[in-house]
């Protein structure tokens, strides 16, 4: 139904949260504070959660927002501009608190806002009580999008519902006038934020088997049930990094569509969607056992910290990078029950040290300005720094494969070593082109991600894996199996 003839001259009351923003300040506001202040942040919330509109107020100050950049409802948006092109007053009423509301309200051309203020909160019945003081009992229409809204569009002339089908059938019931605005949000949305195309790192977890020559079906299975716990740790922790990040991101280029940046999925969404990953991740990992789960825990704990802290700080984030690819190595061992090797360690933590610093020279070389990087603590003037950095890895990861050639493990599982030697080509070739995309800005900003899409770059790794078999003496036993 649309708007009545009456409704001329009749001020157009919306909420904020979830009506004309497609985010909650509150749990902005929350987020935001974990970001910058977490230790003030939490200790706010303990001792406020009782008293909401203390703790809005004391969660503003702590970490304020940009208000400019909080995702609109472009459907009520544009129903605002309508009401305020027919000469109607539009005003903003919503339970956040007026630190925040009184300058969106401001930004986006309100004539009033009304909100919480450290001791009253706005919401429902309150809200529905200040309201008809201002505009007169049915002196006004409203916009809201969740069941207590119930209260105040029963004060209201008109109903415009946001999302909420149910008060939608609810006020037809009671022969409310009632204008329909879809909202919602996508489960696929929220799918698109656990990023599951990264998934495909866990497959470092095979390494160990790899390198041991350990490929027996209880082995496979094992290091699959490993992949899933952390699939589901990174997705939790990809979350986290996001609900972090929204700042950030709506600054970014290219991260302002993700999804809790862009609003298309609640933060109510995803923090749920935080927890039930995460009690997955542990749960698959005590049933993998003590390690395992030790790892998974690590890896959980060392990914929030980076989220929190140490990702803003240069040269420590990448070594902190490094570290988490190193770990998905030490959990594929710790799931499948073979050893990783202390070489094999040496080697790989170099060549992420090189992938984290290709990671930050295609972010920069993509960037288009010279400023720091968005939460990050690089600028252009440090691309020098980072190839170099990158360099040095990829040479160190080299010179360590060719001694591990030289020890009693590498002499036991290569016989051939000298195929072995022949392998440095092909993974030399793949870590200094990677190098090169990187510094040229024609990767993807996650090079793991990029590098097992590339198919050259699959090339050569199947090239460099084809030797090393052939110098364990593998190829000969298989073909003995197969054809013999």
């Amino acid at each position: 139904m649309g708007p009545t003839e009456t409704a001329t001259g009749r001020p157009l009351v919306l909420d904020a949260d979830g009506t004309f923003l497609r985010t909650d300040m509150l749990l902005e506001c929350f987020w935001a504070g974990l970001g910058r202040r977490p230790v003030d942040t939490l200790r706010a919330s303990a001792r406020h959660w009782r008293d909401r509109a203390r703790l809005k107020a004391e969660l503003a100050r702590i970490a304020p927002l940009r208000v400019d950049l909080l995702p609109v409802e472009p459907e009520v948006k544009a129903l605002a501009e309508e009401a305020r092109a027919a000469g109607r007053p539009v005003a903003l009423a919503s339970a956040s608190d007026i630190s925040l509301v009184g300058p969106l309200a401001d930004h986006h051309g309100f004539d009033r806002a009304f909100a919480s203020d450290g001791r009253v909160n706005l919401k429902a019945g309150e809200k529905a009580r200040v309201l008809s003081e201002a505009y007169g009992e049915g002196g006004f229409d409203y916009a809201g999008n969740e069941t207590p809204d119930r209260k105040v569009w029963a004060h209201a002339a008109e109903a415009v519902v946001v999302g909420d089908r149910a008060s939608a059938r609810h006020l037809e019931a009671e022969g409310k006038p009632v204008r329909e605005i879809a909202g919602g949000w996508a489960p696929r949305d929220l799918v698109r934020a656990m990023r599951p195309h990264q998934w495909v790192k866990n497959v470092l977890l095979f390494l160990p088997m790899i390198a041991a020559h350990e490929f027996t079906l209880a082995t496979l299975l094992w290091v699959c049930l490993g992949i899933a716990a952390f699939s589901a740790a990174a997705s939790c922790i990809y979350l986290v990094n996001d609900l972090l990040d929204l700042e950030a991101d709506r600054l970014h280029v290219t991260k302002c569509r993700r999804p809790f940046a862009s609003g298309a999925v609640p933060i109510r969404a995803g923090m749920l969607a935080t927890l039930a990953l995460g009690l997955a991740a542990v749960g698959i990992g005590a049933f993998l056992g003590p390690a395992f789960l030790a790892v998974v825990a690590l890896y959980m704990v060392l990914s929030l910290a980076y989220s929190l802290r140490l990702k803003r700080m240069r040269w420590i984030d990448i070594a902190t990078l490094a570290s988490l690819y190193t770990i998905r190595v030490v959990a594929g061992a710790a799931a499948s029950g073979v050893e990783a090797s202390v070489f094999m360690l040496v080697f790989i933590f170099p060549v992420f040290i090189t992938l984290g610093c290709v990671k930050r020279l295609t972010e920069l070389t993509l960037a288009k300005g010279d400023e720091r990087l968005p939460g990050r603590g690089y600028g252009r003037p440090d691309r020098d720094d980072l190839l170099n950095v990158s360099i040095l890895g990829a040479a160190g990861a080299l010179l360590i494969f060719f001694a591990y050639s030289f020890s009693e493990q590498g002499r036991t599982l290569y016989p051939d070593r000298w195929i072995l030697w022949v392998a440095l080509i092909p993974i030399s070739w793949w870590l200094f082109r990677m190098v090169r995309l990187g510094w040229y800005g024609k990767q993807d900003y996650d090079p793991i991600v990029f590098a097992l899409r590339d198919k050259r770059g699959v090339g050569l790794l199947l090239i460099t894996l084809g030797l090393m078999f052939y110098a364990a003496g593998l190829w000969e036993d298989w073909f003995a199996i197969w054809f013999g």
